[in-house]
């Protein structure tokens, strides 16, 4: 039984000395933990402007790419716009041409002149109009001649029963 109490005495003595242990790391860690908080104090506001100077940095970066994807993005849409709009207006022109063919094609059914066909009748009144005038100055000439010659004879009688 001494041995066992001697045994038990000697396991007490161990669990001590492994609670003062224990309670010594502790004790290192809490103040360790003190030590670090102290630390944080004081560098806390140089810490934390340093991290406000690098987020306005990496914030003017992503601004910038980001305008430049913007940019990018309206150029493209401007481009497919463009694109869009010149293929639209040559169907439309497209279109337009189709229905004035079937509508002159309708009216020439009809008899109706086309405009071609206004166009020659008007080229040929003025180029009617143009002979009438060479004819006319051409018809004055003599007769003016005619008039003259005319004075002493009108001084006769003439009959206009004759046949002519």
């Amino acid at each position: 039984m001494v041995k066992k109490l001697e045994k038990l005495s000697a396991d007490r003595n161990a669990g001590a000395q492994l609670a003062g242990s224990v309670k010594d790391s502790a004790q290192q860690i809490w103040l360790a933990g003190l030590g670090a908080f102290a630390k944080a104090q004081e560098e806390g506001g140089k810490v934390f402007e340093t991290l406000v100077k690098e987020g306005l940095s990496i914030q003017r970066k992503t601004q910038s790419a980001a305008e430049e994807r913007i940019a990018d993005a309206t150029n493209r849409m401007t481009a497919l716009a463009n694109d869009i709009s010149a293929k639209a207006t040559g169907k439309w022109d497209k279109l337009e041409n189709i229905f004035q063919d079937r509508v002159a094609k309708a009216l020439n059914g009809l008899g109706a002149p086309s405009a071609r066909d206004m166009e020659a009748l008007a080229a040929r009144v003025h180029e009617l109009e143009q002979a009438v005038e060479r004819l006319g100055s051409r018809a004055a000439a003599p007769r003016s001649a005619a008039k003259g010659a005319a004075k002493p004879a009108a001084k006769r009688p003439t009959s206009r029963t004759g046949a002519r």
